[in-house]
This record gives C-alpha cells, structure tokens and sequence, in this order.
C-alpha cells in the first residue's frame, strides 16, 4: 500500500473497530467475543470489576496482546502494525517513566523512540511540558517529581508523537485530588482538540464527568454500552432512589433492608422506587418494625447504580 493510500483508509475509518475478539490463558477466558467501534473524537469509558477483561482488551488494541481470534484495527490497520502505532498514544497505569532522567529528558527519549528527531522533536517537547503544567520541573530528575506530577509526565510521555487516538489506563491512580482535576482537565484539553480517548478508571465520578459513551465488562464481555443517561434509563427506567439512614442495631436494620428490597451501603439504606407513595410506604414500614429515621433523601440512579445492578458488585470488588 501507497503512503497516499494509507493516508486515504486512515482518514476514512473508524479510530477503532473490535470485532468478535477473545482471548485465552489458559482454562481462562479473559476476553469473550467483544466488539465495539469508537467515534471520532469521543472520550469512550471502559468500565468492570477487577478481572472484568479490561486490561487484556486495552492491550490487544495496543498490540501488546495477540488474540486467539477476532480482529482489532486502528483507522484501518491491523493493532500492532506500523500505522496503528503511529496513529495510537498508550498512558498505562504503572508509572513507565526513566527516573534517573529529567521531566525533558523522558520526553526526549521517548519522542526518539517514536521516530522524532530535531526541531519536531523539541516542538512536541515544548507542549507536552505546557500540557502538563510541568514547564518550571522540566529540568527536575523524574525521582523527585510528586506522585501528581509523575502522572502527568506518563501521560505527556504516551503522547509525544501527538496521536489521533489514545488509551489512558487509569490515569488518576494513586494522585490527590489537585492533582485529579489537573489531569482532568489535560484530558478535557485533548477533548476540545478533536482526540479519540478510550479511558479505563475505577471512580464511577471520573467516567460521568469525561466520558461521552460508557461501556460496562464484565467477565469478558460487554454488558451494557451507551452513554450516561442511556445506561440508567435502560436499567431503571423512570425509577427513582431513596437514600435513608435508621438509628438501630446494623444487623437488624441490614435485615430489614434487604427483606425490602433495598440494600446497604455501609450505613446507608438504598431503595429503588417506582412511585412518590412507595417511599411513604416504606418509611411506614421502618418506623412499624422500630427502626429510627434519621434522614433520607431521593435521586435519581447514577452511573454506580447501573453498576451495581448490571454486575452485582462493587467497581472495586
């Protein structure tokens, strides 16, 4: 193929098309015949529990996993080739940082691993450090930098060589909360500039505020796959949620709650209610078998809902 012609099938296809794709260790069916196309431009959420798939389907899209069967490609090409990895930026979790070596000097070297060189090369140097608000640490060794700022400096490492299309593995792991709205707002930055995201996270808050499509694993498959308010409307309809907490002894009132259909989140009691006067009923119910109200409130279901409902586990579990 041409280097025009590339050109041509990288600009007319999708930043990712996963088809049928499973994947294998062992007795282990890690991923289990997933597919997905992602949206030019659009910050897409992966989310499951532990041990979902998500990581293995992150790496065959980096072509660092090759599949037992299926197919992934980047604007066209085969994950692993020469173009996707041109085309894809990776940030991992784990910290791949030299710390021996200054915040510049990471960026250098890992912009001559992407075939940088010259006045490209320090150009590229230039905005990732402004990206990440790392201009007055470029001369810091990477060792010294805070845990906030070793993030930053991994995911301006992952895109160097500028990208179309990125995968950000848990970025926040592990940061405070400045630092967690910096980088959120790096992301936001990449956002307004046209980029394709996939984002990997454990905080349900985090794929609410960035992500404009969601897609739910869970045992290697995808569950569920649409944005926020699709998600919850799928799974709850026009439903509401009572939050409520009653003065009583934890296992008696865990108990109660349960038999209600509702469940605890530590102290507090969830319930999922189709009608205003199904509260009313409840409370009645609380106070007859000698629970104490002590407060309540209702919302609607968020993204940790459908979660909960869709897999029957905590993200985190």
């Amino acid at each position: 193929m041409s280097t025009a012609e590339a050109t041509l099938v990288e600009v007319a296809a999708a930043p990712l098309v996963v088809e049928s794709l499973v994947k294998r260790f062992g007795i282990v069916t890690a991923v289990d015949g997933i597919s997905l196309e992602l949206r030019a431009g659009e910050c897409f959420g992966l989310l499951g529990p532990n041990g979902a798939g998500k990581s293995t389907l992150i790496r065959a899209v980096a072509g660092r996993v090759i599949p037992d069967s299926g197919r992934v490609a980047v604007f066209g090409f085969a994950a692993g080739s020469r173009q996707a990895r041109a085309a894809l930026g990776w940030v991992p979790q784990e910290l791949a940082l030299y710390p021996r070596l200054s915040a510049r000097e990471n960026l250098r070297s890992f912009g001559r691993y992407n075939g940088m060189r010259g006045k490209e090369l320090e150009d590229s140097v230039a905005w990732c450090l402004h990206w990440a608000s790392l201009q007055d640490r470029a001369g810091e060794l990477t060792r010294n930098l805070s845990g906030g700022m070793k993030r930053r400096l991994n995911m301006a490492a992952g895109l160097i060589h500028h990208p179309r299309f990125v995968l950000l593995d848990e970025p926040t792991v592990g940061v405070d909360p400045q630092s967690r709205n910096r980088i959120f707002e790096m992301i936001e930055a990449l956002r307004a500039q046209g980029m394709t995201i996939i984002y990997t996270t454990h905080y349900m808050e985090e794929a609410e505020r960035l992500c404009d499509r969601i897609a739910i694993v869970d045992r290697g498959r995808i569950i569920a796959l649409d944005a926020k308010e699709g998600l919850v409307r799928a799974s709850f309809g026009e439903r509401s949620q009572m939050v409520a907490r009653f003065a009583g002894p934890a296992d008696a009132v865990r108990a109660w709650v349960e038999s209600r259909g509702g469940r605890m989140k530590e102290a507090t009691a969830e319930f999922s209610a189709d009608r205003p006067s199904e509260i009313g009923a409840l409370l009645e119910a609380a106070s007859a078998a000698g629970f104490e109200l002590v407060d309540v409130s209702l919302r609607r279901p968020n993204l940790e809902s459908v979660f909960l409902h869709l897999t029957g586990r905590e993200l985190r579990d």
